[in-house]
């Protein structure tokens, strides 16, 4: 395969991978999992705990989660431990940080060039008023 193919499909596979992460996080309660799940592991029974829905409700939550590769889980007899996963984070993060560069280089461009135009603006003589001699 050629090179130019398989950057292609790397490319593609990780706008896929973000199009989950970032369908993941549009909803609420997700991203209120995903919070806690931040400060350190927890059953789904804690992470139902505080939230206005069912536990059935909230594993279907942790299910998309689970997809989109945000979180892991691991059951252990009749307890399902959910974790982060910080690979998948760190991919979103990288995104952001991206577009924050370019639009940060857009801005600085056009800082620069307003300095510049008030500059020329301070240093031109100022213009001489109708019947005015020097």
């Amino acid at each position: 395969m050629c090179r130019a193919v398989r950057i292609l499909k790397y490319m593609l596979n990780q706008t896929l991978a973000l199009d989950r992460v970032f369908q993941a996080l549009a909803d609420p309660t997700r991203r209120a999992i995903v919070e806690r799940l931040v400060l350190g592991a927890a059953s789904v029974s804690e992470l139902a705990r505080p939230l206005p829905m069912s536990l059935a409700a909230v594993v279907q939550h942790v299910q998309l989660l689970e997809a989109s590769g945000l979180v892991r889980t691991e059951k252990i007899g009749r307890v399902r431990t959910c974790r982060i996963d910080p690979a998948t984070l760190d991919l979103a993060e990288r995104w952001i940080g991206q577009r924050r560069r370019a639009w940060e280089g857009h801005f600085d461009r056009l800082g620069a060039l307003l300095t510049e135009q008030a500059r020329r603006t301070t240093d031109s003589p100022e213009p001489r008023k109708k019947g005015e001699t020097s």
